[in-house]
C-alpha cells in the first residue's frame, strides 16, 4: 500500500466522518426548527382562542379614548385649564394642518385636500390668532419642551409662511433647553427653501411618512413615494444639521406579503432613521370614507398581519434597534430607547413619547388638548374652527373631564402600554385604593390570560409571549362602554 494509497483512504475516512457530522447537526437543527415551529403554532393557536385575530381594541394614545368624548367640555373648561398652568411651566405644543396635496387612500386622519396655497395660507392666519389668544391666556415664564407641526401636510405651508407661524409661536412662548422641535415631512413635498425655513426656526426632529416602498402597494393605497425621492428628502434633511429622524412604515397593508415588507423595512434601514413606527394599517372605511378605494380582499388576514409585523420586528431587531412597547423600534442611544429603559416612557396621541411634560396644548382644527384635569378637542371641521376662532374663542367641540378612576385606569393602561408592567406599591402610593381593590381588578385579567399574563404581589406583568395581546389586556381595565366600530384590529 502506497503512502498515497493509504492518504487516499484517510481523506475518505475524514470525510465520511464529516458527512456522519454533519448528518447529526443536520438532524438537532431540523428538530430544534421542528420543535420552534411546533411552538409557535400553539403559540399562535392560544392566541387565537383569546380572540386575539377578531378583536377590535383601541390603541390607548389616551384614556379614556376620544369615542367618549362629549360636548360636556367647551372653551370655558380649556380656558379655566389653561389658567391653572403655573409661571415657569414646561409644556408641549401641537399644531394641525389639515391640508394635503394629495388624499392617501389609507389614511383615517382628519385632512382635506388642495391643489392651491391660498386656503394654507389663510390657515395659518387663523393658526396666528389663535396663538394670540394662547399668549394672553398663558402665564408668564412658559417654556416648551415638545413642539409639534403635524397634519395632514405641515410642508405644504410655503418657506415665508413657515417663518412668519414659527415667530408667531416663539412670541407666545420660546423652546425650553434641550427642547425637541419636530416636524412632520412629506418627502414628496419638500425643497431646499422651506427645510432652510424650518432649520432656522430650531426643527431637531424630522418625521417622514414610509408606509411601503413598494410601487404595486403604493398605487393601491394612494400614495407614491419612490424609494429614491425619499432617500434624498432624508439627506437633505440631514445636510441641514437635523440630529434626529422619524418614520412611519405600515404592515396589513393590500397584497403586502413578508418578501415585499422585508424589502422596503431594509431600505428602510439604508436610510438609519433613529426611531420607527410600525403601525398595523387600520382598515375602517365605515369611518374613513376614501378607504373604500382598497378592497377589503386585498388584505391580509389576521393571522398574516401577526407574520407580518414579526418579519419587520425580527429585521429591526437585527438591525440594533431596541423594542419599545408594542409597535416603536429606536437607536439604543435614541430618547424612546433610554425613557424606555428608565422607566420613564409615556405615550400619548402621537404615539409613544418621552415627554414628561403634564399639559399639552392642541391648536388648529380637530387637534386635542390633555391637561391635569381631562381632555379637549378643537371642532374637527376647519370652517367652524375658523370662525370661533375669529371671534375671539377657542373653537373647543367636546373632550373629557377625569373623574372616579380615570387617573388610576389610564396609569394601568400606560403602564402596560409602556412597560408590559403595572406596580402595585406605584398604584398605592398615588391612589386612594387598598392591595384588596387592586386584587380584585388584576386577579380576573390573569386569569382570562393565563400564561400570558403574570399577576404577583409586585403587580401584574406582560411577558414577552404575550405582548401581542397587549392591547386586549389593556382594554380589560378600560371602565367605558367599547363599540367595536370605533377601533381598529387588535393585531
Amino acid at each position: 500500500m502506497t503512502d498515497r494509497t493509504i492518504a487516499t483512504l484517510d481523506m475518505n475516512s475524514l470525510q465520511r466522518s464529516r458527512c456522519s457530522f454533519c448528518h447529526y447537526i443536520d438532524l438537532h437543527q431540523g428538530q430544534q426548527a421542528f420543535d420552534d415551529q411546533s411552538k409557535r403554532m400553539n403559540t399562535k393557536s392560544q392566541l387565537a382562542q383569546l380572540g386575539l385575530f377578531d378583536a377590535r381594541v383601541p390603541r390607548y394614545t389616551s384614556y379614556p379614548t376620544a369615542p367618549q368624548f362629549s360636548g360636556a367640555v367647551g372653551p370655558q373648561d380649556f380656558r379655566d385649564w389653561l389658567g391653572t398652568i403655573a409661571p415657569g411651566d414646561e409644556i408641549s405644543l401641537y399644531l394641525h394642518v389639515p391640508f394635503c396635496r394629495r388624499l392617501c387612500w389609507f389614511c383615517a386622519c382628519r385632512t382635506q385636500g388642495t391643489s392651491s396655497e391660498s386656503p394654507v395660507l389663510a390657515y395659518v392666519e387663523t393658526l396666528k390668532a389663535e396663538l394670540a389668544m394662547l399668549r394672553a391666556a398663558l402665564p408668564e415664564g412658559v417654556t416648551l419642551s415638545r413642539l409639534h407641526w403635524g397634519g395632514g401636510t405641515p410642508t405644504l405651508m410655503p418657506a415665508d409662511a413657515m417663518r412668519d407661524l414659527a415667530a408667531a409661536i416663539f412670541a407666545v412662548t420660546p423652546l425650553a433647553k434641550n427642547a425637541e422641535f419636530s416636524v412632520e415631512i412629506d418627502p414628496n413635498e419638500i425643497d431646499g427653501a422651506r427645510l432652510d425655513a424650518l432649520a432656522e426656526a430650531g426643527m431637531n426632529r424630522a418625521s417622514i411618512g414610509v408606509q411601503d416602498f413598494d410601487p404595486d402597494i403604493q398605487e393601491i393605497i394612494g400614495r407614491e413615494q419612490s424609494y429614491e425621492v425619499t432617500r434624498a428628502a432624508v439627506e437633505a434633511i440631514r445636510a441641514r444639521g437635523v440630529h434626529s429622524l422619524n418614520a412611519d412604515i405600515l404592515f396589513g397593508l393590500p397584497y403586502q406579503t413578508k418578501e415585499r415588507l422585508s424589502d422596503s423595512v431594509q431600505k428602510l434601514l439604508s436610510l438609519s432613521p433613529d426611531r420607527v413606527a410600525l403601525y398595523g394599517y387600520a382598515h375602517v372605511p365605515w369611518m374613513a370614507r376614501r378607504q373604500q378605494m382598497i378592497p377589503s380582499d386585498t388584505l391580509p388576514r389576521p393571522e398574516e398581519r401577526l407574520a407580518l409585523f414579526e418579519t419587520a420586528n425580527q429585521l429591526f431587531s437585527w438591525d440594533g434597534y431596541v423594542d419599545i412597547g408594542i409597535d416603536h423600534f429606536a437607536r439604543p442611544d435614541d430618547g424612546l430607547a433610554v425613557a424606555a429603559k428608565n422607566g420613564t416612557l409615556r405615550r400619548n396621541f402621537q404615539g409613544y413619547t418621552d415627554d414628561r411634560s403634564e399639559v399639552l396644548i392642541g391648536l388648529g382644527a380637530s387637534s386635542i388638548s390633555r391637561f391635569p384635569q381631562g381632555y379637549a378637542q378643537m371642532n374637527s371641521a376647519t370652517s367652524a374652527w375658523g370662525k370661533a376662532v375669529q371671534s375671539g374663542e377657542f373653537a373647543i367641540k367636546r373632550g373629557h373631564a377625569f373623574t372616579g378612576q380615570d387617573r388610576l385606569r389610564a396609569q394601568i393602561i400606560e403602564g402596560l402600554m409602556c412597560d408590559f408592567t403595572v406596580s402595585t406599591e406605584a398604584l398605592l402610593r398615588d391612589y386612594d385604593v387598598t392591595r384588596a381593590d387592586l386584587d380584585a381588578m388584576f386577579a380576573p385579567v390573569a386569569e382570562t390570560f393565563q400564561n400570558f399574563v403574570s399577576h404577583t404581589s409586585e403587580g401584574l406583568e406582560i411577558p414577552t409571549e404575550g405582548r401581542a395581546l397587549t392591547r386586549m389586556i389593556a382594554a380589560r381595565f378600560d371602565a367605558y362602554a367599547m363599540e367595536r366600530a370605533s377601533h381598529s384590529s387588535a393585531i
